[in-house]
């Protein structure tokens, strides 16, 4: 406990609404924690639907996905790694 749901939407041109946000939500339980990832970012009204959901729902637009996996790349496992080869570069400043 908690169990984490995540879900992934791939909609590059489409920002989520309200009503995805209320379907992900009646699918938790009290005890879960949602995660909602949406490459289309989201609308205000799906903002404040995760906002004042009593079940913790995480709202993750394409910006913040990349700054989470940049962020928690070394913490990754070496699957989850392979799936996303990435390498370090070091600028001189």
């Amino acid at each position: 406990d908690p169990v984490i749901l995540v879900e992934v939407k791939h909609r590059p041109n489409t920002s989520m609404g309200s009503q995805a946000i209320r379907s992900f939500k009646g699918a938790l339980k009290k005890t879960n924690r949602g995660i909602y990832v949406s490459t289309g970012g989201f609308t205000t009204d799906a903002k404040y639907e995760a906002e004042r959901s009593e079940i913790p729902i995480i709202l993750m637009d394409l910006d913040r996905l990349v700054k989470f996996v940049i962020q928690y790349y070394d913490n990754f496992d070496n699957d989850a790694r392979s799936l996303i080869p990435l390498t370090k570069i070091y600028w001189p400043l």
